[in-house]
């Protein structure tokens, strides 16, 4: 102002001009939230593409798991469709929690607690179908005159039906001291993301959260490793199919690098909020994007890809499948183009 007096210029006219300043700064800050608002949308896109891939393999290969007899009535194709059902379930799920935290979607707590509660149990459900699948290959190698005996079909139903038991205890556990123990009203509304961590945010679930994850692992861990020692030693006695042993100690292997990316992938959440509050926004928007694809989506397609095409009877009817699926929607696309 002064500067404009000493130059003869009335401070209407300076005033004037600081309009233009101030707006451009408006459109500045409004140009920096629409690019944050972009690269938020393309995290979206690119988080939703290898979701929608992944999605359409397993997909194809729960198809494939039921279109033949053979896959109905064999245990251990039927413990394979119970972890893919799981799988793709947190598959989903994981996309859509991830959708609605990018869109700044806020719930009732009540709503919050009705679509954690899936992810819960399928999230528990993935490792000890992992170690019942351990556990079958372990009998097969080791016990394969009796394995007609103690893995039927009711047997594999049976066991199913515990680890499916076992994950709704933990929810139910969880759903009971979150009434007992949180005063807050069911239909308050959050004023923040859905999140299991944002719904359980008293100090005993963590608590319980840690005690659980534990034992889990701890006792999956247990059986994967004494069913792949148990295949090792079977695999090097000479009344053993060696071949056939090998296959399943690599099986089992594989069964340990799944739980070991399942670990992982329960420990998303306690990663990100350790670094909530020491990286900036931005930073902890990309962490976050990249630990939701490599960490979450990646390893739920794992069982696809190790088990479609390793197994000589799935894969050919699953790479049959899985073009077709290709080719008819190749063809649904060129016929729309067609007529438009």
């Amino acid at each position: 102002v002064s500067l404009c007096f000493q130059m003869g210029t009335p401070y209407i006219l300076n005033s004037d001009r600081a309009m233009p300043n101030d707006f451009q700064l408006q459109q500045n800050s409004s140009t920096t939230n629409g690019n944050r608002e972009n690269k938020a949308g393309v995290n979206v896109v690119f988080s939703f593409i290898p979701c929608f891939i992944f999605l359409y393999i397993n997909c194809v290969m729960l198809y494939t798991l039921r279109s033949k007899p053979v896959f109905r009535e064999t245990s251990r194709y039927l413990l394979l469709y119970n972890l893919l059902l799981a799988e793709t379930l947190q598959m989903i799920l994981a996309q859509m929690m991830f959708l609605l935290a990018a869109g700044l979607v806020f719930m009732t707590r009540l709503v919050c607690l009705l679509v954690v509660i899936p992810t819960i149990i399928t999230t528990v459900t993935s490792p000890f179908s992992l170690a019942v699948m351990s556990l079958e290959r372990y009998v097969a190698v080791c016990f394969p005159l009796r394995y007609a005996c103690i893995v039927t079909v009711p047997t594999t139903y049976g066991a199913i039906a515990v680890v499916w038991a076992i994950s709704y205890a933990n929810m139910l556990i969880r759903v009971i001291m979150l009434t007992a123990l949180d005063s807050r009203p069911f239909g308050q509304l959050m004023g923040i993301i859905c999140a299991k961590s944002t719904l359980f945010q008293l100090k005993i679930f963590s608590e319980f959260e840690s005690g659980f994850v534990c034992a889990e692992f701890v006792s999956v861990g247990l059986i994967i490793i004494l069913s792949y020692v148990g295949v090792m030693v079977a695999a090097k006695a000479a009344s053993t199919d060696r071949l056939s042993a090998n296959k399943a100690s690599k099986t089992v292997l594989l069964h340990m690098i799944q739980l070991s990316l399942s670990l992982s992938s329960s420990l998303v959440s306690t990663i990100l909020t350790g670094l909530h509050g020491k990286v900036d926004v931005i930073t902890f928007r990309h962490l976050r994007f990249s630990l939701f694809v490599c960490l979450i989506i990646l390893p739920r397609c794992l069982s696809c890809l190790i088990y479609g095409l390793r197994d000589q009877i799935i894969r050919p009817i699953f790479i049959r499948h899985l073009r077709l699926g290709i080719n008819c929607e190749i063809f649904k696309f060129y016929t729309q183009y067609i007529n438009q």
